[in-house]
């Protein structure tokens, strides 16, 4: 294996393929292992990868044009290959549109990728309709065929301690051991009132406008109608203000936000001396929902390329209560 030892700490190194902006990492390290690189397209991604990850070799290349070989010389050994492929066209967000099957295929590079690192345990992370794409099956057996024992397993972030209904599909592979499920969090589950703050990062108060401002959409009005009816007039609440929402297009602040995406999706709603206010959660927030740790860093970028962000992110309190489990394993 490739572990380094520092002082009586020993480290397992890890590599991270479509790394974003490094939450499958940001786990990893949260679990004692150190990233040593990561490969994604999107320059955004690749510059909040090395604000937080500086020794880290980071890539920014379309993964097909890398010589994995090449990848595997220049990091050296790792036990630990991180993936989260592109998931735009196994996602149902994407409703009944085309998929593009180059994009898709982006998961057959895990294979390449683990042949030439060749890492003690992969761990695979997309969204959960990956299952349904035709060459799953297919790309599954692949994986198998490198002699991996292969564990695969849906897991939702809110039992990790995470503020967020977050079901997403991890595949856990391990060359030597059968992998287990992860220990989920005991306790009261986190809710979307504990990401709330009143102000941001340099101490200003966020920025509210009118509920019922004249150029205010129909339907967001008739969300706000809606949870008023069922929890109050003084409550505060959540609404779904972008895409579509099958639970009324509101929530309550007492249970975990729903799956954050890459859109500027929830609102929230209270009442001021006048009426009702609302604003969007910020970035800050939503970084916090994800499970981030406050000290993560983040670029000079557009509020949009945040959300993007984060929603495309790997959850990090997840991704180390897997990798936690799977050295725990090894050592038992």
């Amino acid at each position: 294996m490739g572990v380094e030892t520092i002082g009586e700490t020993v480290l397992f190194r890890a590599f991270d393929l479509f790394c974003g902006g490094g939450g499958s990492s940001c786990g990893a390290q949260m679990a004692g292992v150190r990233p040593v690189g990561g490969i994604d397209l999107w320059p955004i991604a690749t510059q909040t990868y090395k604000l937080n990850f500086p020794k880290a070799k980071v890539y920014r290349r379309r993964i097909n044009g890398l010589s994995a070989t090449q990848v595997a010389r220049d990091v050296g050994q790792v036990d630990f290959l991180l993936a989260s492929p592109e998931c735009t066209n196994h996602s149902v967000a994407k409703g009944n549109g085309p998929r593009c099957e180059d994009s898709r295929r982006t998961a057959f590079e895990v294979i390449r990728f683990a042949k030439a690192m060749q890492p003690r345990w992969i761990v695979i992370e997309n969204v959960t309709s990956m299952r349904r794409w035709h060459a799953y099956d297919e790309w599954l057996e692949k994986l198998k065929s490198l002699e991996y024992n292969v564990l695969e397993t849906v897991l939702d972030a809110n039992d990790f301690g995470v503020p967020q209904k977050r079901r997403r599909l991890f595949i856990l592979c391990d060359r030597e051991n059968e992998p287990e499920w992860p220990a989920k969090c005991r306790g009261r589950k986190a809710t979307a009132q504990s990401v709330l703050s009143l102000t941001d990062e340099d101490g200003e108060n966020w920025g509210f406008s009118l509920l019922n401002a004249p150029n205010r959409a129909k339907p967001t009005k008739a969300r706000a109608r809606r949870a008023i009816k069922a929890l109050g007039k003084e409550a505060r609440f959540l609404l779904v203000y972008y895409g579509s929402d099958a639970a009324g297009g509101w929530q309550r602040l007492d249970k975990p936000l729903r799956t954050i995406t890459t859109l500027d999706r929830f609102a929230l709603v209270q009442r001021n001396g006048v009426g009702r206010i609302m604003r969007m959660l910020q970035p800050p927030e939503l970084a916090a929902a994800m499970g981030f740790p406050a000290n993560y860093k983040w670029p000079e970028t557009t509020r949009r390329n945040r959300i993007k962000l984060l929603g495309n992110a790997v959850s990090p309190p997840v991704m180390q209560a897997i990798i936690s489990s799977l050295i725990e394993n090894a050592d038992g």
